[in-house]
């Protein structure tokens, strides 16, 4: 890929690539490298090999963290530091209350519902977009996404 457009594609793309791997790794140094690696691959990739460039980078950045995750030898808790950290970075997106609320009640869902909404939601993908990202058929994304809905609409409820 040539260089000038990437740097544009990085210029729309990492921030939300970034909050997308965060939102899964909850560790923001992991989050950073990742993008960066997959910003890396992308400019070693031909342009013709990547048809749409946003589904691509998560589905790219998503793989490099699970890659990640499989080559680690032990799994290690989260320090203070690292939470309050990524506290913080969210607590600087999501100023208003009903927000927190809301992102509080995603973090509560399992992660695989929590993934399709924050792509959907959040990342503004398609469902085509997310069944290339998450390597799934059309169909059980959609059922996904109306069960998460609805165990977030349960969750908010409940709050209440």
């Amino acid at each position: 890929m040539k260089p000038d457009v990437l740097e544009e594609l990085f210029k729309q793309h990492y921030n939300e690539a970034l909050l997308y791997i965060l939102s899964i790794s909850k560790n923001h140094m992991v989050a950073e490298d990742i993008i960066s690696e997959a910003f890396f691959i992308a400019l070693k990739t031909e342009d013709h090999e990547i048809m749409n460039f946003k589904p691509w980078l998560l589905k790219v950045s998503k793989n490099l963290y699970l890659n990640s995750i499989r080559k680690s030898t032990r799994v290690s808790e989260l320090t203070e530091d690292v939470k309050d950290e990524k506290e913080l970075m969210i607590d600087s997106i999501i100023r208003e209350d009903k927000y927190r609320e809301l992102h509080h009640a995603i973090s509560l869902l399992t992660p695989q519902y929590k993934e399709v909404i924050l792509l959907f939601y959040f990342e503004d993908l398609s469902i085509k977009e997310i069944a290339f990202v998450l390597d799934k058929n059309e169909a059980i994304i959609k059922v996904t996404l109306f069960r998460a809905r609805e165990a977030l609409k349960k969750i908010i409820e409940n709050k209440k």
